[in-house]
């Protein structure tokens, strides 16, 4: 039965007691190779990870990847992205509207007698850009909290 071993934590464990690979695999009773691979994120066997379990003097299930932690990470990634999206968006959003402001000031100040003329675009520009802010605040705001509440489980 293959596992999928936390190459991360056996690295830094690893380093952290300043030991070569070649070291942790002597400890172990494992082939070098085997060491290798596992640091580089391939599955490892049931039987290597007890032997790096016991060299490392801890339970063989504090070197494999808990499921839960790995779905909440992929899960916090993805609202980091979609965050980074949204915000890149509004800012987007931001200059073409500060550009059409000028513009439509522009052609209000431009046409003689009615200054009024591009009232109701700028009107409902604005209307749609605070629409598009609030909806960037309320995902900001419900990721936050959805990261506080998780922490405090």
């Amino acid at each position: 039965m293959q596992f999928q071993a936390d190459t991360n934590k056996i690295k830094r464990w690893r380093e952290e007691r300043h030991w070569s690979q070649e070291h942790l695999a002597d400890l172990a009773g494992i082939g070098l190779r085997t060491v290798q691979r596992i640091e580089r994120g391939d599955k490892a066997s049931g039987e290597s990870l007890k032997a790096l379990a016991a060299a490392f003097n801890v339970d063989v299930m504090a070197l494999t990847l808990d499921a839960k932690t790995e779905a909440e990470a992929l899960v916090r990634q993805k609202q980091a992205k979609v965050t980074a999206g949204m915000r890149l968006a509004f800012f987007i959003h931001l200059g073409s509207y500060l550009f059409g402001m000028l513009l439509f000031a522009g052609i209000s100040l431009g046409i003689g007698g009615d200054h009024y003329v591009m009232l109701w675009p700028t009107i409902w520009w604005t209307v749609g850009f605070a629409g598009h802010a609030l909806t960037v605040v309320i995902v900001e705001l419900t990721y936050r909290y959805e990261r506080e509440v998780g922490m405090g489980k």
